[in-house]
C-alpha cells in the first residue's frame, strides 16, 4: 500500500474551499489527492457494511452470528470481508477463544470508537432525514 509520502498525499494546510489554513500542523494527508492512502480508509469508512458494522459494534462486543442478524441483508461473506478489512485498519479488534467449538468476539478498538462516533451521526441524519430524501427523489423522478 502507498504511504503518506505519496506525491501529491499533503496538502499544504489550505482548505480547497476558502483556502484559509485548515490547521496549525503545514502538512497533513490530503483526502482529495488521487493517490493519497487516506482514501483507502475513506472507502472502508463509508462502505455500506462499514457504517453498519462500526455503528452495531458501537453497542458492544459482538459474536460473528449477533452481527449478522443485526445488520439485515449482509452476506457471511461480504460481513467476514468488512470485519477483515475493519480489523486490518485497526478499527475492529478479533479476539479468538481456543474452545470447541470456536467462539470469536469483534470489538471496536480505541480508534474504531472514535471513528464509529463520527459516522454514528451520518447514520442518525440518514434516518432523521430520510422523508426528505425520498420526497426529493419522488420530486426529481
Amino acid at each position: 500500500m502507498a504511504s503518506f509520502e505519496a506525491e501529491g498525499c499533503y496538502t499544504d494546510g489550505m482548505s480547497p474551499r476558502t483556502d484559509k489554513r485548515r490547521s496549525a500542523s503545514p502538512r497533513r494527508p490530503d483526502v482529495y489527492a488521487a493517490l493519497c492512502p487516506s482514501r483507502v480508509v475513506l472507502d472502508h469508512l463509508t462502505s455500506r457494511w462499514g457504517v453498519l458494522v462500526l455503528v452495531a459494534l458501537l453497542d458492544g462486543t459482538q459474536r460473528f452470528r449477533e452481527l449478522s442478524r443485526r445488520i439485515g441483508g449482509v452476506s457471511e461473506k461480504m460481513l467476514s470481508q468488512t470485519l477483515q478489512t475493519l480489523e486490518g485498519d485497526g478499527f475492529v479488534l478479533r479476539v479468538a477463544y481456543p474452545e470447541v467449538p470456536p467462539r470469536v468476539e469483534y470489538s471496536l478498538t480505541p480508534l474504531g470508537r472514535e471513528a464509529a462516533d463520527h459516522v454514528r451521526g451520518l447514520v442518525g441524519w440518514i434516518e432523521s432525514n430520510l422523508s426528505r430524501v425520498e420526497r426529493a427523489r419522488a420530486k426529481a423522478g
